[in-house]
């Protein structure tokens, strides 16, 4: 065989792409699954480095984990994922919370927990969740916001690979991630409570992926069910005929488990999460999910929270069909008839007569829907503002309730997540009371005769209270999201989502416009110009110069496909990203807004 033939084919010239030198990574709570060591960005020198910025409150950002975990195992020995905890809430900036967090939701690499946001803003991120892609040299690569994106870091880390392991610059070996020591308890973050006609107490026990039987008393176990049926289970809701509907939310799923003879079987979903143009009605089993949170049977149908895309939806049993009931996937609080309503990761349910109770987390508000279809804000007032304060409704405040339960009296106990506590509507007063404190994470409550099981999720527990007859008192406190406000100018605003397609795609054009763009404003006086759906990623706004300041809504999507004329079907990606940026109007403030979907900022320093 000569020189010539033996001779190893050249490697492709790499692509030319740009490259920021990487910040340092830094955050006042410190590191966790790194076995007690801290980490700077010169320790991941040689690897390829992807920081998840992520909350976790967001569902969005908990999509986004089980997106990148094939990457992780399929590149572990030359792929680092970092992710740097930024919170939203006040809750999410205390250490433990991070901690239970990263164990409940099983992340399986280092974590940062960066309570004043300082890495979020030296890395300019302005969206949860946000993929960082550093290479091997320490320099930014690409950056993307939202769901969807998997396919495209994937084929960008196979490209720095080959490219770093031809100039000498790629180093492998194990990774920093230390798993942190296993603890026993019979429930482990469990989720949702339902009484059986049995007096027994059925848990879903969402981080073991299984939901538990215990007895009357909340805490002697008579058995486990699910043994690989379940994916981080949540709502749970008695069907009419004796079996139980369960929230398979992992698995996008609604699962019916019946108490009789153990059967496990699938209601609704295909296993594949809902993205945007797929249907939204049809066969149960034919029509996709997106992390179903909470189930309730009201109205001759069962009632999905689909926190995932921000709606209700129902799934009817003798049709064996789901479809959408209410909300439009935008994410805010609009109340009206449900095809117009606005919803922000809905995660519990109670139905009570004339009203399904909603859990609206994200903006920390108790809701309703009527018979009419019509929904209705009882209390809250968006995403950003939060706190605990007992009183009139209008001026209450609670912080990402994740639990609902109707009690007899026609008012509504309200699990306030991370306020710690259990909280009171009472339509019939218009006033919000608060029931009990001292609850760690209290994310969904059942009543068993005149006392009320309260699921304490952080302790990993069932607590047993007696409803009191008079109302806890509690020092009102009000907060607003961390994010530091972005300064806009007054007049034209030039808004830029950034999204270059991965290499070896292009936009999808087959069918029209593969792009899309939503922008919207609270209060909506803060746009003078500009609002509304169109399908270029650029557009020019025009803020009030008398607005002061407010939120900008803007969601994007953006379809790519393989370009490759010999593939008669390229395969296709959505990407999209919804973006609730807090501005202030001040002289002098900037006159573009830049939104990376996905790639660099070509104007960026």
């Amino acid at each position: 065989m000569n020189d010539a033939a033996s001779a190893p084919t050249p490697a492709p010239a790499p692509r030319k792409r740009a490259r920021v030198r990487a910040p340092e990574l830094i955050g006042k709570g410190g590191w966790i699954n790194t076995g007690g060591k801290d980490l700077k960005l010169a320790d991941f020198r040689g690897r390829t480095l992807i920081l998840d910025f992520w909350t976790f409150c967001c569902i969005n950002c908990l999509h986004v984990l089980d997106e990148l975990r094939e990457l992780e195992e399929k590149h572990r020995d030359t792929v680092v994922i970092i992710g740097v905890h930024s919170p939203k809430f006040v809750h999410e900036a205390e250490h433990q919370a991070v901690v239970d967090a990263v164990e409940r939701y099983q992340v399986h690499h280092p974590v940062l927990d960066d309570p004043e946001l300082a890495t979020w803003k030296q890395y300019a991120v302005r969206a949860w969740p946000t993929l960082v892609v550093i290479d091997p040299e320490g320099y930014v690569v690409a950056q993307h916001a939202g769901e969807g994106h998997a396919h495209a870091i994937a084929r960008l880390v196979g490209e720095l690979e080959a490219e770093h392991e031809a100039k000498g610059t790629l180093r492998r070996g194990d990774g920093p991630y230390v798993p942190p020591e296993p603890v026993a308890t019979d429930l482990r973050f469990p989720g949702k409570v339902l009484r059986l006609p049995s007096g027994n107490l059925l848990v879903s026990d969402s981080t073991r992926h299984q939901l538990v039987e215990l007895a009357p008393d909340g805490e002697s176990v008579v058995r486990r069910i699910g043994d690989g049926e379940f994916n981080e289970p949540q709502g749970l809701a008695l069907l009419p005929d004796g079996r139980v509907a369960v929230a398979d939310t992992v698995n996008h799923a609604i699962r019916a488990y019946d108490p009789a003879t153990g059967a496990i079987e699938l209601l609704a979903g295909t296993g594949k999460q809902w993205w945007q143009g797929e249907p939204v009605s049809g066969p149960a089993r034919e029509v996709s999910l997106s992390s179903p949170w909470d189930v309730a049977w009201w109205n001759d149908r069962l009632w999905i929270a689909m926190a995932g895309v921000h709606q209700l939806w129902t799934y009817d049993p003798g049709a064996g069909t789901v479809q959408v009931a209410a909300g439009t996937t935008n994410e805010g609080l609009v109340d009206g008839p449900a095809a117009e309503a606005w919803f922000a990761q809905p995660s519990g349910l109670a139905a009570a007569g004339d009203r399904l109770w909603i859990a609206d987390s994200e903006t920390s508000a108790v809701r309703w829907i009527d018979r009419d279809l019509t929904v209705h804000t009882a209390v809250g007032t968006g995403l950003f503002d939060f706190g605990h304060r007992d009183g009139e409704a209008a001026q209450a405040l609670l912080q990402h309730p994740l639990g609902v339960t109707a009690l007899p009296d026609g008012s509504v106990a309200v699990s306030d997540t991370y306020n710690h506590a259990l909280r009171r509507y009472d339509p019939a007063t218009g006033q919000v009371t608060t029931l009990a404190t001292d609850l760690r994470e209290p994310s969904g409550a059942v009543l068993d005769g005149e006392e009320i099981v309260v699921v304490e999720s952080a302790r990993h527990r069932l607590t047993r209270l007696r409803l009191p007859e008079e109302a806890v008192r509690v020092e009102a406190v009000a907060h607003r999201t961390r994010r530091a406000a972005t300064e806009v100018a007054p007049g034209a605003l030039t808004l830029d989502v950034v999204f270059q397609a991965p290499a070896g795609q292009k936009l999808d054009t087959r069918y029209g416009p593969s792009t899309r763009l939503l922008v919207s404003a609270t209060p909506p006086e803060l746009l003078r110009a500009g609002e509304g759906t169109g399908t270029e990623l650029r557009r020019e706004l025009e803020i009030d110069p008398e607005a002061g300041e407010g939120v900008l809504h803007v969601s994007a999507m953006a379809a790519s496909c393989d370009d490759d004329p010999a593939m008669e079907y390229p395969a296709c990606h959505v990407h999209q990203q919804d973006w609730g940026v807090p501005v202030r109007v001040v002289p002098g403030g900037a006159a573009r807004l830049p939104l990376v979907l996905a790639g660099m900022d070509p104007e960026a320093g």
